[in-house]
């Protein structure tokens, strides 16, 4: 019989918690939850993670203290370590259990992994306030602080202001979600949510919180049966939420923590005082390759991203699409070489399983700031970029019933304007992701024609 996690047979002691994050999901648990348990003062630093919409991870990581197997796969061989830097998981409505963390002087840093959709904003970056769960958030708010709430700025709202009521000295807000200068975008967000509940609130934020950006990077599909199956028969251990990861690991950091860190940079981080090229890099680059095989390859049919990298069709698609989007990085051009092989050998990796589906969800929060900065740019410079057309092609058959199935936040607005004759649909799809774009006739065109062609 499988033995179950527990501390004293598999880890050390659970630290004292002094991060609280928000998301707890297999990113979460194979980068910030490892680089935290990889640095050399990790008995320091326990982290009280919440789930987001669901609460089954908190269930399985409950009964194992925290625990859980990082399973490191590679093209050959895997590798598997217990993670031990979960002290506490929680469901997301234990909301006075967020509010006691945030309430605790030893607290100093609050991190989150809530997709790109969690923070909410528009595709200006804007906190949307038409929004039902952040309506219902700020009059929530309105009549009482430490009510519960749903969204990710309300609940960062909530915690910094109990933290401010308790008299507790300033922490640092760290997103780990795929967005362009993450950290500003958090601060306007929660801001937002501020000044619509009361103003006066943003004194409290000025006094408690440091927003601070970052770049992360590791590939991380999601935990199948076989996975725990794996687990079990190599290791003896019976863990119901193991996690399956690449070799390959970044994190780039910028910014202030008032109270502290775990040394980060000693488990591989990178603290420098600008994210932005190295962001753009992989937003544009890793991310937005992914978004172009989800939708463009799910349609010939390819399941995974190694199945499409495999398919010259596909490859030839990537090389078109990097191209046009490393014309506009800042890094050298011998650094975005080496990064570009080195994402074909991760891409390639025949055992990462990897599902086209997974990557494709939220294509309108990510298409926004992964592909339509690239296409922007080359649209300035007078040209209609073929890669970044294919990718707005193949996200409208995505939308139409094409490729991978439709699981988006904003899914139901986006069906909509992608429903009808192909040259109407290109019309309010553009429109709906910028209006400028929306009145590009040339980019119209060349879309309608992409879209014929994927479908033929």
């Amino acid at each position: 019989m499988a033995d179950t996690l527990s501390r004293p047979e598999h880890a050390r002691a659970a630290a004292a918690v002094r991060i609280a994050h928000l998301g707890v999901g297999n990113f979460f648990r194979a980068h910030q939850a490892w680089y935290t348990d990889r640095a050399p003062d990790a008995a320091d630093w326990g982290i009280a993670a919440f789930t987001g919409r669901r609460p089954a991870l908190a269930a399985a990581l409950g009964p194992q203290q925290g625990l859980y197997t990082l399973v490191t796969r590679g093209p050959t061989t895997d590798q598997f370590d217990v993670i031990a830097s979960v002290s506490a998981v929680h469901a997301a409505t234990e909301h006075d259990a967020w509010l006691t963390y945030l309430r605790s002087p030893e607290l100093a840093i609050v991190t989150l992994t809530v997709t790109e959709a969690g923070y909410r904003c528009r595709s200006d970056a804007s906190l949307d306030t038409t929004d039902d769960a952040v309506r219902a958030d700020v009059e929530a708010l309105r009549a009482d602080l430490t009510a519960p709430v749903a969204t990710a700025p309300a609940r960062v709202l909530a915690g910094l202001v109990a933290r401010a009521r308790a008299g507790h000295g300033p922490i640092a807000v760290v997103p780990c979600d795929n967005l362009p200068d993450n950290g500003a975008v958090v601060a306007g967000a929660v801001r937002a949510m501020a000044e619509l509940v009361d103003p006066s609130l943003l004194d409290d934020l000025d006094r408690t919180a440091s927003f601070v950006t970052t770049m992360v990077d590791r590939i991380t599909p999601e935990t199948t049966d076989d996975d725990r199956a794996t687990v079990r028969n190599e290791t003896g251990i019976d863990d119901a939420a193991p996690v399956v990861t690449e070799p390959f690991s970044e994190w780039v950091i910028s910014g202030s923590f008032p109270a502290g860190r775990p040394r980060w940079e000693q488990a591989g981080a990178t603290i420098v005082d600008d994210v932005a090229p190295f962001e753009q890099r992989k937003l544009r680059l890793l991310n937005g390759g992914h978004s172009l095989l989800a939708y463009a390859a799910s349609i010939r049919g390819h399941v995974t991203v190694a199945d499409a990298v495999a398919d010259p069709v596909c490859r030839g698609w990537l090389d078109q699409w990097w191209d046009e989007a490393a014309a506009g990085l800042s890094l050298p051009a011998a650094d975005i070489a080496a990064y570009r092989d080195a994402l074909l050998e991760r891409f390639a990796n025949p055992r990462i399983r990897h599902p086209l589906a997974q990557i494709a969800a939220d294509g309108s929060a990510k298409l926004p700031v992964r592909i339509l900065p690239t296409l922007r740019e080359q649209r300035g410079a007078g040209t209609v970029p073929p890669g970044a057309v294919r990718v707005l092609a193949a996200w409208i058959c995505h939308l139409r019933g094409h490729g991978a199935p439709v699981n988006d936040a904003d899914g139901e607005r986006a069906r909509a304007a992608a429903s009808g004759p192909v040259a109407d649909a290109v019309a309010a799809v553009l429109t709906m992701l910028d209006p400028a774009l929306g009145a590009d006739d040339a980019l119209a065109a060349a879309v309608a024609t992409r879209i014929e062609d994927l479908t033929r």
